[in-house]
């Protein structure tokens, strides 16, 4: 099987493993994307031809990622004939299995990283977790990743959604609380870089500690008046009342447990 491929789908993740793809040195025939606009841009990033209608999609590669919303994958692949092509996904919580009914060679290369299109990553870096249905597809999957990563684990489904689980946890809800925190400052008239170096240092204190041994604040020691007075301060913003209470709520109870 030769290192040609074809990327279907042009996001965030797309972006960043069609550069690292580029880079480890194989070849990006096509790019697709039912946007137009996103397409062109990746094409002009790799070199790659594109386009935006999935009928105009080749399938003389030999290789085939899927980088799509997970809800989109089926959608995608069911208006392409790529039976014997090697089909691979990146979702973190979709089964392997939901590639099975387009070809008989099937994987999953999750990269576990939260990725933007304004901020390439090196994938050396990047832990990978991989799966196939057979071990040609998997020789072939592992060869890829090991060209893109340092870091290769070969996992299932099921545990790899569990991996997904915990990343959603420690991302999207800690960025979340990140973007929540900058609106009370800023509605404040202060910046939220005022809060950076401590962002930095709770990054920093996980690298020696274990995140149970570095929780502090007024909810692991139930200090009843500060979280009152918080709550209090929030009167016009009720769902943040309700954000802090609940995860006050939930460290006490963690750490009486």
């Amino acid at each position: 099987m030769n290192d040609d491929c074809i990327i279907l789908g042009a996001g965030n993740l797309a972006t960043n493993l069609a550069l690292a793809l580029k880079q480890s040195g194989f070849v990006i025939s096509q790019v697709y994307s039912r946007t137009e606009k996103n397409a062109e841009a990746l094409s002009k990033l790799t070199g790659a031809d594109y386009t935006n209608i999935i009928s105009d999609v080749k399938t003389s590669a030999s290789i085939y990622f899927i980088v799509v919303k997970d809800d989109a994958i089926e959608e995608v692949l069911s208006g392409l004939d790529l039976d014997g092509k090697l089909l691979i996904h990146c979702s973190g919580s979709t089964p392997m299995e939901i590639l099975s009914t387009y070809s008989e060679h099937i994987g999953v290369l999750y990269p576990l990283q939260t990725f933007s299109k304004e901020r390439m990553l090196d994938f050396r870096e990047i832990p990978l977790f991989i799966e196939a249905n057979s071990e040609k597809a998997l020789k072939t999957i592992e060869g890829i990743a090991n060209k893109l990563s340092n870091k290769v684990t070969i996992t299932n489904s099921e545990k790899r959604q569990v991996l997904h689980i915990a990343a959603v946890f420690a991302c999207n809800f800690v960025n979340h609380l990140y973007a929540l925190s900058g609106d009370v400052l800023e509605k404040q008239g202060l910046s939220f870089d005022l809060i950076k170096p401590l962002i930095e240092e709770t990054v920093r204190k996980i690298e020696h500690l274990h995140p149970k041994q570095a929780q502090t604040g007024p909810a692991v020691r139930f200090d009843k008046k500060i979280i009152s007075k918080h709550i209090e301060a929030l009167n016009d913003e009720p769902h943040l009342q309700d954000m802090y209470q609940f995860i006050s709520n939930s460290i006490y109870k963690y750490y009486q447990e």
